[in-house]
């Protein structure tokens, strides 16, 4: 009874250092953000507040183009979050049914692209000619599905009782009926896995939008972002803060704030999916 006891403190403790080595930049981030202008340049904030101020986020809140580029990205990321889940979903249904004829020849296509991505001239090109430039359709279309995604997906499905599809079957139930009323309704785990990883990834959306996205008012946050930080946006952006508030803010203190204000929201997200993702996970990758 000892050794598995022990074992577990070993991984509990193991787990809790990893997780605090993964939380301990944000939390830096955030000490940072609201902290004295006078501790924040002497480098002296580490991992809580010192001097607590919140003129970054009072001015941060304050800046129409900060919020229209977070409802862009609040947009794309339900929007296209759920056009992923549709088609991924109907696409690995069909491939799971052993009546669908070419399933093994499309499944090999599809791992086919592991090795050989879309390369980037040709899908600027499809794109154009889809007339979607310069519109949000050019940010959730071209990645709406996934290689990865439809063999998770259809691994599970595969994984359902088919004694389900045939009492199905009897009660008059067609393909898109069985679809609808007994594979979705079972699998709210995978679904929910695959909603949060497309959801990550959609509100990451970084390099499409600057392929594809030349209005400035249709910036994604993150672009956005990368404009004021890594570009002079910052640099005119601190000139109005010091002026406004009439104190020196840093720009350490300016790019604490905005990380924060870029990441909160999706990781508010998380917690009402967590008990649906480890579950999702491992079932979606279960042998067949």
């Amino acid at each position: 009874m000892r050794k598995p006891f022990a074992f577990q403190s070993f991984l509990v403790t193991i787990l809790t250092a990893l997780s605090f080595i993964m939380l301990a930049p944000l939390i830096h981030i955030l000490s940072v953000s609201l902290s004295s202008p006078l501790y924040a340049q002497a480098k002296q904030v580490y991992f809580w507040p010192k001097g607590l101020q919140f003129a970054v986020y009072k001015k941060i809140i304050s800046m129409d183009e900060m919020w229209r580029a977070m409802g862009v990205s609040v947009y794309i990321t339900i929007v296209g979050t759920l056009i992923t889940l549709a088609l991924t979903s109907m696409f690995a249904y069909a491939l799971s049914r052993t009546s669908m004829p070419g399933r093994t020849w499309i499944m090999r296509l599809i791992v086919l692209t592991f090795i050989l991505p879309a390369p980037l001239i040709p899908g600027f090109l499809l794109v154009k000619s889809l007339h979607m430039l310069d519109t949000l359709w050019s940010l959730m279309i071209p990645g709406a599905t996934s290689a990865f995604y439809v063999i998770i997906m259809r691994t599970f499905f595969r994984n359902v009782s088919s004694e389900l599809f045939d009492a199905a079957k009897i009660d008059g139930c067609g393909e898109a009926g069985i679809y609808f009323r007994v594979v979705l309704p079972l699998s709210t785990a995978v679904i929910a896995t695959i909603g949060l990883f497309h959801a990550v990834y959609q509100w990451n959306t970084y390099f499409s939008a600057l392929i594809f996205i030349r209005d400035k008012t249709l910036y994604p946050l993150q672009v956005l972002l990368q404009n004021l930080v890594a570009k002079k946006g910052l640099n005119n952006f601190m000139g109005e803060v010091q002026f406004e508030l009439n104190m020196p803010v840093t720009p350490e203190m300016m790019n604490a704030g905005i990380i924060i204000f870029a990441t909160v929201p999706i990781l508010i997200v998380y917690p009402f999916l967590q008990r649906y993702f480890v579950k999702g996970a491992m079932l979606g990758s279960l042998k067949e």
